[in-house]
């Protein structure tokens, strides 16, 4: 029952093609929602595409680097195009940077940035106005674990997911007035390719996709009083 407020929403998905992304539009599908998807592979999302074909929904598609204004502007009219009336905005598009302080570059800084940061706040920017009218919206920013701390050699991906909280603080205080309400889900280490890049750990051990796609959808689900707009999904390890 309550996963029916997520049948026929519109939902954007951005990193449609990675492992995360993949999961999450598979568990929104299931409940209903249309889909708008993302990703620099082509190929991946036709995929995808056509294994969604099971569900009674509709699925679009669009390619570029959310890392370029330029791409960022093509895919937002193309959503327009396709499927207007965006009700959930799924920021999963992410790089993980791994250098030292003294290896990295100003480059390193502003692809991490233009990428984790600067894209969110396009896409939120471009399509939160139909939210308001509507008076119904869901914006889920996938960060991480270290959106609360401090690690070693990944400091410039540590301060995106930082600013990505602060912007997800900042949009739920001044829509939720709307019923636009937004979510940071903080996930440690997720068993994807982006997962395979950390050094030094039991892969094994990292969280299942399928389960933080599933507590995605979950969470956005409450329509009443209830949100957890800060969420940390940590792994258990013994």
């Amino acid at each position: 029952m309550r996963y029916r407020i997520l049948a026929k929403k519109n939902a954007l998905i951005t990193g449609g093609s990675g492992g995360l992304g993949r999961e999450i539009a598979i568990e929104l599908a299931k409940h209903g929602s249309n889909l708008y998807l993302t990703g620099r592979d082509a190929a991946k999302l036709a995929r995808l595409k056509d294994e969604l074909s099971a569900y009674d929904i509709k699925v679009e598609y669009g390619t570029g680097d959310l890392k370029s204004i330029e791409d960022i502007n093509v895919i937002i009219n193309d959503i327009k195009g396709k499927l207007p009336g965006i009700d959930i905005i799924v920021n999963c598009a992410g790089v993980f940077l791994a250098k030292s302080v003294m290896d990295s570059t100003p480059e390193d800084f502003e692809n991490c940035f233009n990428l984790n940061v600067r894209a969110p706040f396009m896409l939120c920017r471009a399509l939160v106005q139909g939210m308001v009218e509507r008076g119904w919206g869901r914006i889920v920013n996938i960060g991480s674990s270290s959106a609360y701390q401090g690690f070693k050699d990944t400091l410039i991906y540590c301060a995106s997911k930082h600013a990505l909280l602060g912007l997800s603080r900042a949009l739920n205080d001044e829509l939720k007035m709307h019923n636009v309400r937004t979510f940071c889900i903080s996930p440690s280490a997720i068993r994807t390719e982006m997962g395979r890049k950390l050094k030094g750990q039991d892969f094994e051990t990292f969280l299942d996709p399928k389960e933080v796609a599933e507590y995605i959808s979950f969470a956005i689900s409450f329509d009443t009083e209830l949100i957890s707009e800060e969420i940390r999904l940590n792994r258990i390890v013994i």
